[in-house]
């Protein structure tokens, strides 16, 4: 084949194989200009991958999705979710969350739960709607008693998990000249007075409250146990003298003696009445 060449540019075409090829100049400025393409084509991928990558910080992939047999539950999980679920049903907390924090501290220390025996329902002999029931105040109990005696920080930090006003708990406490720390059983006695409407009733709570007897049974508590509780709430109340209460706690002697030590409600209330 021959060579053909162009008339205003000479030496600017020579054979290739199966055609025409550019040379000298003129192949240079092609290769420079497929180099711009490439490096055009290049940096717009690039800039395409950072909107790709900044779109998806935005808005993030769906949530990836794993097949049963790719998922580890811990063996324990399941009894513990259920645990706790039937523990807030019985305790029924106004604030879950609160109270949730509560439970699985209580759980992680192997401390007494803050868990209700049953549901129950406000009492409608309080004085005041504070919501502690006989059931929180045993709660606080099964917490507290093993200790005797409490700093106001913990008893706080109890009184908060089962969702009650601290406010009420402060001025409970301003009913005794109590320090840092607090003797629980005087504290109990305070609560219960909060539940009763008078002497006899708060102690009824209490029986109700500290016996080891089933829901329902003679509520007996130890005389002496009794006999603290009584005197300590009469000292409250300036209006009972010291000789009054002694000769009540004279009189029910007599039956305790024939109890074992124990006293009842029946004992007291029958007496009162």
């Amino acid at each position: 084949m021959a060579t053909v060449k162009h008339k205003r540019c000479p030496g600017s075409w020579r054979e290739a194989s199966g055609g025409y090829a550019l040379s000298g100049r003129a192949s240079r400025r092609a290769e420079l200009q497929r180099m711009d393409i490439r490096f055009l084509f290049w940096n717009r991928t690039s800039q395409l991958k950072i909107l790709l990558l900044d779109v998806t910080r935005i808005m993030p992939l769906p949530d990836t999705m794993f097949c049963a047999q790719q998922i580890n539950i811990p063996p324990e999980l399941p009894d513990i979710l259920k645990q706790f679920t039937k523990a807030a049903i019985r305790t029924q907390p106004p604030d879950v969350l609160q109270w949730s924090a509560g439970y699985f501290s209580a759980l992680s220390k192997g401390e007494p739960l803050p868990v209700k025996d049953r549901i129950e329902m406000p009492v409608a002999t309080q004085k005041t709607d504070t919501g502690l029931t006989p059931g929180l105040l045993k709660v606080l109990h099964k917490q507290l008693s093993p200790k005797g005696r409490v700093s106001v920080i913990e008893l706080e930090k109890k009184w908060k998990h089962l969702c009650l006003p601290v406010e009420q708990l402060r001025a409970l406490l301003q009913l005794d000249n109590f320090g840092e720390e607090v003797e629980w059983l005087k504290v109990l006695a305070l609560g219960c007075s909060i539940l009763g409407g008078s002497l006899m009733t708060s102690v009824k709570y209490a029986c109700e409250i500290l016996t080891t007897d089933p829901e329902g049974g003679p509520a007996r508590i130890p005389f002496d146990t009794f006999s603290f509780i009584y005197t300590y709430l009469a000292s409250i109340d300036d209006e009972m003298p010291d000789y009054t209460v002694e000769a009540f706690l004279s009189t029910l002697k007599g039956q305790v003696d024939q109890q074992n030590g124990m006293v009842q409600p029946r004992n007291f209330l029958t007496q009162a009445s």
